[in-house]
């Protein structure tokens, strides 16, 4: 939604602004930030430190959050948030047969995710029997411009919420490969517009390497990215390219076709 728009409803009596200040601290916490204190709460937020502590309290009375020593943490039952979206919301679950079919003829680990923000999403993952450094499973957030399904749904975009996209995004630097300005990932946009897919070599963690392409609605929109991840040491761009590529595009229209059966249904 436009930031214009957000503003305008903000100020509608339809607005729950309670609501709105308990999901941000909810936000708040992440991989990076598991533990956190009143204060910490509030500068991620904005919120003033009186006002976080009462949400964390009422988390905490909830049974969403649990303290110790004046720190605060999640606790399991935030995952019954995200679980009543996967439950109702079925549409990730046609994509697991075709993932699994991709696994098993590559050995290799496949994924789908949606934006949010300026993060992509993980809604469906089948992974391999191999170990990467870097622990995914749905739920997952990782920066948008660092990654590959990240580069497929920012490149669809329309123009005005891409605008969007970089006026909240702030770039970190991840490695040496991470692209860290707007310009850089304008052009990586428009070869992913041209070549309908994207890739990253080791741009979010030395030694990772990843492919992906678009998964579209009935009318050919993309609402989501389908991709496959890989050590660098063990697959080379070549064989990423030539031949998980043309299997990863298969996959893709496989999981598009049935969501549209299944849409018309």
């Amino acid at each position: 939604m436009p930031i214009e728009k957000v503003d305008v409803f903000k100020q509608s009596g339809d607005y729950i602004q309670s609501l709105d200040r308990g999901l941000q601290v909810i936000q708040a916490f992440s991989q990076k930030n598991q533990s956190l204190t009143v204060s910490n709460v509030a500068k991620i937020t904005g919120l003033s430190r009186p006002t976080a502590r009462r949400i964390l309290l009422t988390l905490e009375h909830l049974g969403f959050a649990e303290s110790t020593n004046g720190f605060y943490s999640l606790t399991a039952r935030t995952l019954t948030l995200g679980h009543a979206y996967l439950s109702s919301n079925n549409i990730w679950s046609i994509a697991h047969p075709f993932m699994r079919d991709f696994v098993n003829k590559t050995g290799e680990s496949c994924s789908v995710s949606i934006l949010d923000g300026t993060d992509i999403l993980y809604v469906a993952r089948v992974s391999s029997k191999r170990i990467m450094s870097i622990n995914i499973d749905v739920g997952t957030r990782l920066p948008a411009y660092a990654t590959s399904m990240g580069h497929v749904l920012l490149a669809y975009l329309p123009e005005e919420k891409l605008e969007n996209y970089f006026a909240s995004n702030e770039f970190t630097k991840f490695t040496d490969n991470t692209i860290q300005h707007k310009v850089q990932l304008l052009e990586v946009l428009r070869e992913v517009r041209k070549n309908n897919w994207g890739g990253v070599d080791q741009q979010l963690e030395e030694g990772l390497r990843s492919i992906a392409v678009p998964i579209r609605n009935l009318h050919g929109e993309v609402i989501a990215a389908v991709n496959c991840s890989v050590h660098a040491g063990r697959i080379s761009k070549d064989v990423l390219r030539d031949e998980f590529l043309p299997l990863l595009q298969e996959t893709s229209e496989k999981i598009s076709q049935a969501m549209a059966t299944t849409n018309n249904a």
